[in-house]
């Protein structure tokens, strides 16, 4: 496979206001008030006859916390076309590899640290149109909603990933790289004149 990133895509097409690029992210996600059962195992700890709890066998999942560093982080968006996201990336100094998928533009942030930072100037270019910042610690995945640069509720992982394209959990797992992809556009390294070229072809629309 011919991989690595492009420096633009001229032909992305992205609308004035890059929310519309969106395609109703917040509105078709219904999420339930309460998905705890989801977390939550349907029997209780076993027991023996003489009431001891049985411990089980492998107990390293304690050892990971809210603590553990931020070894990958995402923004799953809706944008249609990587092209584009990347160059508005770029000009809000986000240094971000995107990459498109069936369900939008993914930006993986370069420096996992900034993923707050990160998801907040992307949701401020969406404007009301909500992004899921995806974060992996160690073993453990967090999805979190950001809307106009806030940071929202925190979403079942697992339900977001439910449905999710193959590529967005490889990212997540380390099991493919960016470098590995086709149509891959990065943020780093580009200039802002050829990201407001990149922007200003993309809300002309296709060329004829």
């Amino acid at each position: 496979m011919s991989g690595g990133t492009e420096g633009s895509q001229p032909d992305d097409a992205l609308p004035d206001d890059p929310a519309r690029a969106a395609d109703g992210f917040g509105d078709d996600l219904t999420i339930p008030d309460d998905l705890s059962s989801l977390t939550e195992s349907p029997e209780p700890a076993s027991t023996e006859p003489d009431g001891e709890v049985t411990i089980p066998d492998d107990l390293s999942s304690l050892t990971e916390s809210a603590d553990d560093p931020v070894t990958v982080a995402l923004v799953v968006t809706q944008v249609a076309a990587a092209g584009p996201l990347a160059a508005a990336c770029s000009l809000a100094k986000v240094d971000v590899d995107v990459v498109p998928s069936p369900v939008g533009a993914l930006a993986l942030l370069r420096d996992p640290r900034t993923a707050a930072a990160g998801a907040a100037a992307i949701s401020k270019l969406l404007k009301a149109v909500p992004v899921v910042l995806l974060e992996r610690r160690a073993s453990q995945i967090t999805a979190t909603r950001w809307t106009a640069g806030e940071q929202g509720d925190e979403l079942p992982a697992g339900l977001v990933l439910s449905d999710a394209p193959a590529v967005l959990e490889d990212l997540l797992l380390g099991g493919v790289s960016v470098g590995d992809l086709d149509g891959v556009v990065t943020s780093v390294g580009l200039s802002r004149w050829k990201a407001m070229r990149m922007l200003a072809s993309s809300t002309r629309g296709p060329r004829r």
